[in-house]
């Protein structure tokens, strides 16, 4: 066991990359259920945004064609979902499953011909002489365009809730959403723009996975990252500050249980790969250890099904 192969700089490095598709799944979740919806289709929309992104830039060599792709595909999968549960008014629960059971086999089936195949390289940003300021340099400046764009959307869709009409006026829905159709706001199409908006971020978060994080495509590859995202929201108390630190906690602890592994710890593999898991679970227990809090901060039409006529 060596410890001392254990690069501090480089494991903050590491686990901004390792966060970045959780983080930005669970920043669209976050706004999904700010407008009282509740999407448990994550990862089957991260999973098809990961073989969309994946297999548009093999075929293109445009990893830029390839995020783009993923993002388009996954909102498209994620407007059956708001069809389903917005329109036709089905329960959201069992519909959010049965999309992540969908996107899981449609992936599969996508992704059969691309199995073993490198990608096109997605190439960090050259900050220059930045790169070389002691600590900070290694850390912050040594990473891809989609690591900033994760941390750009966040303070972006934290500003826009609390700053913005728009967002006040999905705040309302998710507050109330008789009350916000009584005021002449279409319910209906702020959901399932909002939908689109998560689906589109989850299928990005799918793509870094594929193109950027393990770069190639296997089937079921999210490996649960989509119910990670779920659970940050709950973790974050549904604020867009908390998704990032509890998205980057969880990166720090895939990140450092793979160092402790190649260190040579002497802790039986199994347990160091479930050890994220573990403690986001751990984590979880303890913020709802409060349930009056964890009420009052949960959006109070969500999950609830909108009836225009009401």
């Amino acid at each position: 066991m060596d410890l001392s192969a254990i690069n501090p700089l480089v494991l903050i490095a590491s686990l901004m990359v390792a966060a970045t598709p959780i983080l930005l799944a669970a920043i669209g979740e976050l706004v999904v259920e700010k407008a009282g919806v509740l999407n448990l289709g994550v990862e089957g929309m991260m999973i098809t945004g990961a073989i969309c992104g994946f297999a548009i830039a093999v075929e293109t060599g445009s990893p830029a064609l390839g995020f783009i792709a993923s993002m388009i595909g996954a909102a498209l999968l994620s407007l059956i979902f708001g069809f389903l549960t917005q329109v036709l008014m089905s329960n959201q629960v069992a519909t959010g499953l049965a999309l992540t059971l969908f996107g899981l086999g449609l992936s599969a089936l996508l992704g059969q011909g691309y199995v073993g195949i490198k990608p096109p390289a997605t190439h960090d940003i050259n900050f220059g002489f930045l790169t070389e300021i002691p600590v900070i340099g290694p850390i912050l400046f040594t990473h891809d365009i989609i690591v900033y764009a994760s941390l750009a959307l966040i303070a972006a869709t934290w500003a826009v809730l609390k700053f913005t009409r728009v967002g006040l006026i999905l705040r309302a829905v998710g507050e109330n959403h008789d009350a916000a159709h009584a005021l002449g706001y279409k319910v209906v199409r702020i959901r399932i723009l909002a939908i689109m908006f998560g689906g589109a971020c989850a299928g990005l978060g799918g793509a870094y996975l594929s193109l950027v994080r393990v770069p190639q495509w296997t089937e079921g590859m999210t490996a649960g990252a989509g119910w990670i995202a779920l659970a940050l929201v709950v973790f974050a108390s549904w604020k867009p500050l908390r998704v990032l630190v509890g998205a980057y906690l969880f990166g720090g602890i895939t990140v450092l249980q793979l160092n402790l592994q190649a260190a040579g710890v002497a802790i039986p593999v199994e347990y160091l790969s479930m050890s994220p898991y573990l403690i986001t679970i751990l984590v979880l227990v303890i913020m709802s250890s409060d349930r009056s809090r964890a009420a009052l901060n949960a959006p109070a039409s969500l999950g609830r099904v909108f009836h225009a006529s009401s």
